[in-house]
């Protein structure tokens, strides 16, 4: 009932399933053959992401659990922020590790989660060496620190937490395409990369089986990203700024450049769709700071 409450009343659910009219329109061809395209609008969440729905819940049981501590670590920022921010309203002490390389392109993310009370350390490199980094913080105050996980990586519960907290974005969607048109999506899409979703090849990470890129020697593979949060990707840097660009010229909504890469695989998708499709793409966040990156892109 506590989660519920928060969910609705602290974190804004349910979230619009919004009809991308004139997106739709842009993907139609001569004929007017082409999927109807939805937008999930999870960026309308308090934060701007869909990141609160895991961390007000993970926040819950720390403080049920008599925690008084939280740990976390952040790539993008959208985590860092709503765990600093939902640490403020339960009045738990929040630290939170964050590599440099994400940091230079999200500095306003930072200064949010100061501004919010948390004590940022600032880790040489990118998420996956922050993470790294908050997990041996917790292991030498396991009696009074909660790791509050944002990724669907570690050892079990952690993944099982961060997928049973989130499906809360599935359960909504499927109620509302049945309101809306009385069936389940045809198809969904959303952005993968080392934030709250994995993609690889089973290995192993802090000693716990995970899904990871990685070499044949199993070494964690490093990649590079103009978003931040997504580190695993199948469009380029200039596709997603591109994306990025379309959907505020054409629908009004700026979506964060995670998001952007789900949005840029539609020119991809669309046309192999039959008229009348329908598409759910998940808008995972808002970024308005996003901006100057797309400008040193355009």
């Amino acid at each position: 009932m506590e989660l519920a409450t928060a969910l609705k009343d602290y974190v804004g659910r349910e979230t619009p399933l919004y009809h991308a009219q004139n997106l739709t329109n842009h993907y139609k061809n001569i004929n007017g053959e082409g999927p109807e395209i939805y937008l999930k609008r999870e960026d309308l969440n308090h934060g701007g992401s869909y990141k609160m729905n895991n961390v007000i819940a993970q926040a819950i049981l720390a403080k049920l659990m008599g925690r008084k501590s939280v740990i976390t670590a952040t790539s993008a920022g959208h985590h860092g922020v709503a765990t600093a921010a939902v640490c403020a309203k339960l009045s738990l002490e929040c630290t939170i590790f964050v590599g440099t390389r994400d940091m230079q392109r999200k500095p306003s993310n930072l200064q949010l989660m100061k501004l919010l009370g948390a004590k940022v350390k600032l880790v040489d490199g990118n998420f996956q060496a922050a993470a790294s980094e908050s997990i041996r913080a917790w292991l030498e105050n396991l009696e009074t620190d909660y790791y509050l996980a944002g990724t669907a990586v570690g050892p079990h519960p952690i993944p099982t937490m961060v997928r049973e907290f989130n499906s809360v974005i599935g359960k909504e969607t499927r109620k509302q395409a049945m309101e809306k048109w009385g069936g389940k999506p045809d198809v969904l899409v959303a952005c993968v990369g080392s934030g709250c979703n994995a993609l690889g090849e089973i290995g192993v990470y802090h000693g716990a089986m995970c899904y990871l890129l990685q070499d044949e020697d199993g070494q964690i593979i490093r990649t590079q990203s103009v978003a931040s949060g997504v580190d695993c990707y199948t469009v380029t840097d200039q596709e997603a700024v591109d994306a990025y660009k379309r959907l505020g010229r054409l629908e009004g909504i700026i979506p964060a450049l995670e998001t952007s890469h789900a949005l840029a695989y539609l020119e991809k998708l669309c046309p192999t769709l039959p008229r009348g499709a329908k598409v759910v793409v998940n808008c995972s966040g808002s970024r308005y700071n996003d901006a100057p990156v797309v400008l040193n892109k355009s």
